[in-house]
């Protein structure tokens, strides 16, 4: 309830006095007698987003959260309120809780819930979210159980970024994905390029496939490369490219780092570029000799 900024003649007080005008139920309110001197009144005050006032049961929100298209009913079912006690309240709070626990879309906020956490510790923007979230229903529509769920919803985020062309390394998708092994997240992506094969070539031909170049400015500024490095290790990354060299994109831009700093003033320790990239030093070593070779 909020107060307006001038009285209101009361017809029981037979005076002016200051009203309160409760917004939920659209009524002005006499302070002194109770007196609902208009109801159902329309509120011209501002929509608040959704968010809960905490402090108080005094939530100023009149409309629901977002609607999310991958719901079956747009995330807008109804929820059973809780109990207030009595025995008919019980019985509706024991509906209301099988209802959820029996709806599919349950799980599907759950495993949305997983990705949005994966994503946030990488970084990543709501549109690749939005895009691993798609290839996981879409799975979930095609088998009849997964099993590790975790490292599927990590591979469904790993081509989500692919998708999108701002890739991850399957390094710093573990580090996401807290306690999925590499073995069972290289299964899951297996998994879901098998059943949603077809799917995810439409997306990648629109998009592009992903290559070395798309790493480049994200390694370098994990290395804290000055701009005129950066700019050479691009120039030789694309030479590469027209060199045809038959390594993965990582293992070819960590070995022109490697190559680059050490001929350079900003010299960078094995070491370090092989924590920044991911790349194990003995294949950076085995990239660079090649790359050499062919210049």
């Amino acid at each position: 309830m909020s107060y307006p900024d001038s009285n209101e003649y009361c017809t029981d007080c037979k005076r002016e006095t200051v009203v309160v005008f409760d917004h939920s139920a659209g009524d002005t309110i006499c302070s002194e007698c109770g007196l609902v001197l208009e109801a159902r009144s329309i509120d011209e005050t501002s929509e608040w987003r959704t968010f809960a006032n905490e402090s108080s049961d005094n939530d100023p929100v009149r409309v629901g959260g977002p609607i999310n298209p991958l719901l079956s009913d747009g995330g807008l079912s109804t929820v059973i309120a809780k109990s207030s006690g009595t025995r008919s309240d019980q019985r509706y709070s024991q509906l209301g809780r099988l209802q959820n626990r029996e709806s599919n879309d349950g799980r599907l906020i759950q495993a949305f819930g997983k990705i949005s956490i994966m994503a946030d510790r990488l970084g990543l923007v709501n549109t690749i979210k939005d895009r691993a979230n798609e290839l996981y229903k879409r799975l979930e529509e095609k088998v009849m159980k997964i099993r590790n769920q975790d490292a599927t919803l990590a591979a469904c985020l790993y081509i989500a970024c692919k998708q999108e062309t701002i890739p991850r390394t399957m390094k710093e998708m573990l580090t996401a994905a807290h306690g999925v092994r590499k073995k069972d997240l290289g299964q899951a992506i297996s998994l879901i390029e098998k059943q949603l094969g077809e799917h995810l070539c439409k997306q990648t031909e629109s998009r592009g496939t992903i290559q070395a170049a798309d790493f480049v400015r994200r390694f370098c500024s994990n290395l804290g490369l000055n701009p005129s490095t950066v700019k050479t290790v691009q120039q030789l990354v694309e030479k590469c490219e027209e060199l045809d060299i038959r390594s993965c994109p990582t293992s070819i831009v960590a070995a022109v780092i490697y190559m680059i700093t050490q001929r350079s003033d900003t010299k960078k320790p094995i070491r370090d570029i092989a924590m920044a990239t991911g790349v194990g030093e003995n294949t950076i070593r085995s990239v660079a000799k090649m790359i050499e070779a062919k210049l």
